[in-house]
């Protein structure tokens, strides 16, 4: 085999490149045939088949459309077990590409790379159903509905690891501002937690040509954007990340330019890192959008949701895996400070139950330069062994070889002159 990547063909990286094309054509339909959140119905039947056929234990159904597989090691002395996690939903966006696997779903395309993820799930999952070179469990945990609707917390709320006990947790995301053949991680936090707001400001109808006789919604929301920049920029410390993003605003009808409306609504985003910033911010949100509706007549009402908790490695797994990582395609090639996204995960409602890494995949190529939720975005399907044979690697290395395996290990060492 012809060097990939640049790297050494080691165990399990050797055996994932030679079925490199199958995983290419796997990627590549569920590429073609996208569902959205908790519609996977075709990609877990796809799943299910492939883990059938390798011989893994499958449970379908697992928080709706999720599939778990269970791989069983040659030995199960240990009772430990490792979970890996692959998300594999599809995103509301019409894919503006001509590669001849596009998508056949209007307005549905795979713009985040979990078709990518799956694949590669699927080729750690027949490296470790064919070796079984640990002792203890792999639960590998295929997860619906990453991408806003709550897959993650679905699982959970279906006993995912009651049913499935897993000691630690896994999962990988590709990342186009990394070259193709890196991998960056960090020991804290990865990426930030996601909340929305919406603010609704009452105000009092009437003619755009008596504005007098009216409290208009829309001038006070334009005072509301405005000052809701502030609390990043005055009330929030300097070194303490935070993004308020106000991303829809909606008064009034197009076909009445002359007619103030009622009220006004609008909706964001807040990202942070950590919950007193996170806590600071809401209480700011509402304090603010009451006090300037209040300076102009209106009234104000916020709702305020929290979505997903910040993904927040720890430590000591994230350790564990920067050296795997490192093991794979060496030190130069590994960013154990990688900059934390503002972007957000329910990974992080995983993370929170049990302790684990979340890891990002380089795809980044001349012809993979198109960011994540772009529709033009495609999986760089070069990296598909590697991010297999990560997943693989961190879990047979994390179980520990078989004792009888071990043993054989130690009498060819002695038998060596070792």
């Amino acid at each position: 085999m012809t060097a990939y990547l640049g790297l050494k063909l080691k165990s399990p990286l050797r055996f994932i490149v030679d079925r490199h094309e199958a995983l290419t054509l796997l990627r590549r339909d569920l590429h073609a045939n996208p569902e959205m959140g908790f519609e996977e119905h075709r990609t877990s039947a796809l799943i299910a088949e492939r883990l059938h056929q390798f011989g893994v234990e499958v449970h379908p159904g697992v928080g709706r459309t999720g599939v778990v597989g269970v791989v069983r090691g040659r030995e199960c002395n240990s009772a430990r077990a490792v979970a890996l996690r692959a998300d594999m939903d599809a995103l509301p966006l019409n894919e503006e590409s001509d590669v001849a696997y596009r998508s056949t779903t209007p307005g549905v395309m795979h713009a985040c790379g979990h078709d990518g993820h799956v694949a590669m799930l699927l080729g750690a999952a027949q490296y470790l159903a064919s070796t079984r070179n640990f002792d203890g469990h792999v639960n590998l945990v295929f997860q619906p509905a990453e991408e806003g609707r709550g897959g993650a917390r679905a699982m959970l709320d279906d006993g995912l690891f009651d049913r499935f006990p897993s000691d630690e947790i896994y999962a990988l995301h590709n990342w186009p501002a990394l070259p193709a053949g890196h991998i960056g991680l960090n020991t804290g936090p990865m990426m930030a937690a996601c909340d929305r707001f919406e603010i609704t400001i009452h105000g009092r109808g009437g003619h755009g040509a008596h504005p007098h006789l009216a409290v208009d919604p829309i001038v006070v929301s334009s005072h509301v954007v405005a000052a809701l920049q502030t609390i990043v920029a005055r009330n929030t410390a300097p070194l303490e990340s935070a993004v308020v993003s106000v991303c829809a605003i909606q008064a009034g009808r197009m076909e009445a330019p002359n007619v103030i409306p009622g009220e006004a609504r609008m909706a964001g985003t807040v990202r942070t890192f950590q919950h007193s910033v996170q806590s600071h911010i809401e209480a700011r949100i509402a304090e603010v959008a009451a006090a300037i509706a209040r300076g102009f007549g209106a009234e104000a009402t916020v709702r305020y949701v929290h979505q997903y908790p910040a993904t927040i490695n720890h430590a000591p797994q994230a350790e564990f895996a920067a050296r795997v990582a490192e093991d794979l395609v060496g030190t130069s090639r590994v960013a154990r400070n990688l900059q934390p996204s503002m972007g957000s995960e329910d990974f992080s409602l995983m993370l929170q139950a049990r302790p684990g890494c979340y890891l990002r995949l380089g795809q980044g190529s001349d012809a993979h330069k198109a960011f994540l939720h772009n529709p033009g975005y495609d999986f760089n399907d070069a990296v598909l062994p590697l991010g297999a044979a990560l997943l693989a690697a961190i879990a047979e290395r994390r179980l520990g070889a078989p004792a009888a395996t071990a043993a054989d290990e130690s009498a060819t060492s002695i038998a060596a002159g070792h």
